[in-house]
């Protein structure tokens, strides 16, 4: 698995890192065989320490975890007991929908952005294009329509755009107001 361990503007030492590598490795190969990547970044927010972590799976699977302390390692703890605990509670899950599946998702680039909010007051006519304050990449996952409702629900993401495995084209399924779920796939015109 590869790891990215990273602090926003503190210093992460080496003894942190291995504990993280350590600890990380046995929580999540415990309950998903597979793991690929995983994110873990501390931040400091007033006086406590913040951890987030992201570990991808093989079978398209990204869990989140987040936790906040007053120590560094319990921050992490805490968050490493989050994620044992969505894993554990999703395994059956994810072992009945991967099954059949023996090589990784395939993953294709794609682009993400985030546009400036819109004022109101100004209508500055001529230009209508947004201002994009960030760029970042993004992966998109060639997975079914079940895997893409689990990682929602697993990741707690409000939308999740992936690939259709069964014929290709783009899909997007969210979390409507009424706490159903939505599915969007277009028809290609023909």
């Amino acid at each position: 698995m590869r790891y990215q361990i990273s602090g926003k503007q503190i210093d992460i030492g080496e003894a942190l890192q291995t504990h993280v590598m350590n600890e990380l490795s046995t929580t999540v190969e415990k309950y998903a065989g597979r793991p690929t990547e995983a994110t873990v970044i501390f931040s400091k927010s007033g006086s406590e320490f913040v951890c987030e972590t992201i570990v991808h799976l093989s079978t398209g699977l990204t869990c989140q975890a987040k936790d906040h302390a007053h120590e560094i390692y319990a921050s992490f703890d805490g968050c490493c007991e989050k994620m044992d605990k969505q894993l554990r509670r999703n395994k059956r899950r994810l072992k009945d929908h991967h099954r059949h599946r023996s090589e990784p998702v395939e993953l294709s680039d794609a682009g993400s952005y985030i546009l400036a909010a819109t004022e109101d007051d100004s209508n500055e006519g001529d230009d209508s294009s947004p201002v994009i304050i960030a760029e970042m990449e993004a992966k998109i996952p060639s997975i079914s329509v079940g895997e893409a409702v689990m990682q929602m629900e697993i990741s707690h993401l409000p939308v999740v755009v992936f690939k259709n495995e069964k014929h290709g084209g783009l899909n997007v399924v969210y979390r409507r107001d009424d706490g159903n779920i939505g599915w969007i796939d277009p028809k290609v015109a023909g």
